[in-house]
């Protein structure tokens, strides 16, 4: 099947004996004993199995494990490693698991964050217990691209698991375990689940080994699974993915090409455009190149924060991927400790009519 099918068809395993077109939602969370039966929702649903086939099938994987948040799910791999273990993460990192990597894990794993557009920083600080690097491309908040397949052979020489951060692509755009990753991480809340309503994360596996029993085992009995709603809604969600990230990319590429020529925007970040440090290696391992930018305003953080106080058709809110445009500057969602731009403004281009966008966008920044 194509993406676009098994979209629409991966999702369906239908329990009910009246055989309905949609998978019903399955509440129960205990079942009756039998032989090769569901024993308890905790550790599996109808729901839920319908779902991780599906993301196994649109990421080329041979197993998929859906958790409540994209939180939960990236410290369901940080948790699956030996203690005592060192990681390599992007210095350009989601502050939500950076967080995790600095507090919760300090004294329990080593981590050092390097700048992965250059794989060779990742060569330099390989020690002998490095058993995890963690890319995201492109990256949050600064849309940074690394080279996937370059990451995977320093990775691959050395015996060390990568786990990559998919969640801007999407599976629609790039498959990271066709280029050599080991497992793939979304935070289904945004564009999996696109519409801003449902809270989730998930991770896919290229193979079934001893790291993904532990996985596994963390999911089950850590406990943080998805509801039957939320991965129904999910499974719902994701039947429209291809055709939603059509327009999501189309809108990016527009509002890029804009910004980048306005007087009043110091620098665009958006890997569509062929000034971006990191297009040629985007052109290469991205079929699209997303619905995602971030830009500099001229001028300090107030002014950033005037512009996005004029606006009409853009939510001032945390998060991405939803059918409408969601702007923040993001520096002031991190908190005192962020490493992001003050004047930086993040932008989920939503599907909203393109020309409304660039309008609104037009008389909020002025001349």
């Amino acid at each position: 099947m194509k993406q676009e099918t098994a979209a629409i068809h991966a999702g369906n395993i239908v329990t009910d004996s009246n055989k309905p077109a949609v998978q019903p939602i399955t509440t129960s969370t205990t079942f009756l004993h039998q032989e090769d039966s569901l024993v308890y929702s905790r550790a599996n649903n109808p729901n839920r199995m319908a779902l991780e086939n599906l993301l196994a099938k649109l990421e080329f994987g041979e197993d998929a494990a859906a958790f409540s948040s994209g939180n939960a799910a990236g410290m369901a791999v940080f948790q699956s490693l030996e203690p005592g273990s060192h990681i390599v993460a992007p210095d350009d990192m989601y502050h939500g698991l950076r967080a995790q990597l600095v507090q919760m894990f300090q004294g329990i794993h080593s981590v050092s964050f390097v700048d992965m557009t250059n794989p060779d920083n990742i060569a330099a600080v390989i020690k002998p217990e490095t058993k995890l690097i963690w890319v995201e491309t492109p990256s949050n908040p600064l849309l940074k691209i690394s080279d996937i397949k370059k990451i995977c052979s320093i990775a691959s020489e050395r015996k060390i698991k990568v786990a990559c951060d998919n969640t801007f692509a999407t599976p629609v755009f790039q498959n990271p375990l066709l280029l050599g990753a080991d497992i793939v991480m979304h935070s289904s809340t945004k564009y999996l689940g696109g519409h801003s309503d449902i809270l989730g994360g998930a991770l896919v596996t290229k193979k079934m080994d001893e790291f993904w029993e532990k996985v596994k085992f963390v999911q089950k009995t850590g406990g943080a699974v998805p509801s039957p709603f939320d991965t129904y809604l999910l499974c719902r969600s994701i039947k429209t993915l291809s055709y939603r990230m059509k327009g999501h990319v189309e809108h990016a590429g527009i509002l890029a090409e804009y910004l980048f020529h306005h007087p009043q925007v110091e620098a665009v970040y958006y890997p569509g455009l062929k000034s971006h440090p990191g297009h040629e290696v985007a052109a290469s391992q991205m079929s699209g190149f997303g619905g995602m930018l971030s830009f500099l305003v001229k001028g300090e953080a107030d002014d950033a924060d005037r512009v996005i106080s004029k606006l009409k058709y853009y939510t001032n809110a945390t998060s991405l991927g939803g059918v409408e445009s969601l702007i923040e500057r993001r520096a002031a969602s991190e908190g005192p400790d962020s490493k992001t731009p003050p004047n930086l403004v993040r932008l989920s281009v939503g599907l909203e009519h393109v020309d409304d966008l660039v309008e609104d966008m037009d008389q909020a920044l002025g001349k």
